[in-house]
């Protein structure tokens, strides 16, 4: 810790407020460039910046391997990326960081060269600051104060244990090397810890379906490429190899963190909650006759929906492949759509239809429904980038989503019953006997194998319908033989 100033100056007018790493708020500063297109004369000779490099008051200016511009203290062991070549700045963050260790000393926190701080400026004024502390020996981020922070528990309910939060507290520290990698070395431990995990997410993804990994198999095993190359700059100062291994350990910490890693109730396939079985089945009167009404595809697009959005977290693995077959889904639909339109608005054409009013009906109640069902898929379809934004889902609650997305289908099939059913009305009003004699049986056949998948996607099975029948013709009997007791 840097030695106290021999004259303290008044810092009462600083307020720090602890923050964790991903607030930082980097990459929504937006600073503006001057919009003036201005030929830059470049003076005689080798160009030189060194003077815009001379560090400010102590304060070095870096380049983040992604182009920000921060500033590091050694002396002070202190990283912002506050613009302290502003004086004003520069002496709102001396004050600030004088405070913040005064205050670390005060808690009896003993801070070491495994410590570094961090500030981030939070209003405009320069009186309030955003700080933490990172401890590179244990690879957490702590503050000179107890605290409580949202951010820090993503989310997550049921957190009680030390050992369990101590992996967002790592998972913040890799944040923050992420954000600040320059002037550190690349430790070989972390190189093989980062190497025997993604190793052991690869293996898990050759031998099990339900992978905890936090990345999909493809991009797995681009890492371990690039983690073999890492090897070449262990324990050497180099910031992109830093930024590298800190950005693959953050998804690793955080996937430990989610899933409850060393707990009594750790997660162990991607598709368990860790919460218990909760009733999945809607509770709104219009949600179930509109399942009822759409053969039961909402509910059965819910339970999909349920398996990839465990406990509010999803895998990229498990997201893609409900991407990929919605997109295969879909587009099998509009081809089915396009095609019984066609058929739709060529039976209408047809002048014996034209001359039962019935048919006629239905024929046109087929062609408004697979016309609904071809609009909803184009709409799919246009708004496909939406669909596999993770917030798109987080933004609507699973029967919303599961509703919208089961629509294309069932209108589809709705489309098809309505023209077989116009069908029908002109088989049996211009057929002959014999003709309608072979249709019924078939036809009767047909709906019958049609409603068999139809009610099984929606829970009915006709083995405990037949269960029913049975208890309710014997119930009826029993009491048919009370009454003339």
């Amino acid at each position: 810790m840097p030695p106290p100033s021999a004259a303290p100056r008044q810092t009462s007018d600083i307020i720090l407020i602890p923050i964790v790493p991903e607030e930082v708020r980097r990459y929504e500063r937006n600073v503006p460039v001057k919009d003036e297109y201005l030929v830059f004369e470049v003076k005689k000779g080798p160009l030189d910046c060194s003077e815009e490099q001379v560090p400010v008051k102590g304060w070095e200016p870096l380049t983040q391997p992604e182009g920000a511009l921060i500033f590091y203290h050694p002396y002070k062991r202190v990283f912002t990326d506050a613009d302290v070549r502003n004086s004003e700045t520069a002496d709102n963050i001396d004050k600030a960081v004088e405070k913040a260790y005064r205050e670390a000393h005060n808690a009896g926190i003993s801070l070491d060269d495994f410590d570094e701080l961090t500030l981030e400026l939070m209003t405009g004024d320069g009186k309030e600051w955003g700080y933490y502390f990172a401890n590179h020996r244990r690879r957490v981020i702590f503050w000179f104060e107890d605290h409580t922070s949202y951010s820090l528990m993503s989310g997550v309910r049921g957190v009680e244990h030390k050992s369990h939060v101590r992996y967002a507290l790592s998972t913040q520290y890799w944040a923050h090397v992420a954000l600040f990698p320059n002037r550190r070395s690349l430790p070989e431990d972390v190189v093989v810890e980062l190497k025997e995990m993604i190793v052991q997410a690869q293996a898990d993804y050759i031998t099990s379906d339900s992978s905890i990994a936090p990345f999909p198999p493809d991009k797995i095993a681009s890492m371990l490429s690039l983690v073999d190359l890492l090897m070449n700059s262990v324990n050497k100062e180099r910031e992109h190899s830093v930024w590298i291994a800190a950005r693959f350990m953050i998804p690793f910490c955080s996937a430990k963190f989610v899933n409850f890693c060393g707990q009594p109730g750790a997660r162990l396939d991607v598709d368990r909650s860790i919460y218990g079985d909760s009733d999945t089945r809607s509770k709104k009167t219009f949600l179930r006759v509109m399942n009822i009404i759409l053969f039961g595809f909402p509910h059965a697009q819910r339970d999909a929906i349920h398996k990839i959005w465990v406990d509010g977290i999803t895998t990229p693995t498990q997201l893609k492949n409900f991407i990929n077959r919605f997109t295969a889904e879909r587009n099998a639909y509009t081809t089915f759509s396009t095609v019984m339109l066609a058929v739709d608005v060529s039976f209408l054409a047809v002048p014996s239809v034209q001359t039962q009013t019935s048919a006629t009906l239905l024929t046109y109640l087929a062609t408004l429904c697979t016309m609904g069902s071809l609009v909803v898929s184009l709409i799919f379809t246009a708004q496909a980038s939406n669909i596999q934004n993770v917030s798109f889902i987080v933004n609507l609650s699973s029967e919303t989503l599961a509703f919208a997305l089961s629509l294309p289908f069932p209108l589809l099939i709705w489309g098809m019953a309505f023209f077989a059913a116009a069908l029908s009305i002109m088989i049996f009003s211009t057929s002959g006997v014999v003709t309608v004699a072979i249709a019924s049986p078939l036809l009767a056949a047909i709906f019958i194998l049609a409603m068999f998948p139809i009610l099984a996607v929606s829970g009915i099975h006709i083995s405990r319908l037949m269960r029913w029948i049975i208890v309710q013709v014997q119930l009826f009997r029993i009491r048919h033989a009370a009454s003339y007791v």
